[in-house]
């Protein structure tokens, strides 16, 4: 279990658990942004989280307690600390500024 804490002064935690590469649990799951039966992302209290694979299914996915199970083969969990936020901004920023 992975403990930060933040500027807030409260605490977030979130725990991944992988069995034999078929089933992953994850919970503090704040948003699905894209899925495939290959590449899942997901925003994480922690970050955005990119899950790869083959043959993935989201078995559970509960926004109210932050729970997520994927089932398929599992080839690679990536965080990223990119914010989605800021891409956003950034992203409208530089299409007014070209």
């Amino acid at each position: 279990m992975e403990d930060i804490r933040n500027m807030n002064n409260t605490t977030t935690f979130q725990n991944i658990v992988l069995e034999n590469r078929e089933k992953l649990n994850i919970t503090g799951i704040i948003d699905v942004f894209s899925f495939d039966d290959q590449i899942i992302i997901v925003e994480t209290e922690l970050g955005l989280l990119t899950i790869k694979g083959d043959n993935l299914k989201i078995n559970k996915l509960s926004i109210d307690t932050s729970d997520f199970i994927v089932d398929g083969h599992i080839s690679s969990l990536t965080y990223s600390n990119s914010d989605v936020s800021t891409k956003k901004e950034k992203s409208i920023l530089s299409k007014i500024f070209k």
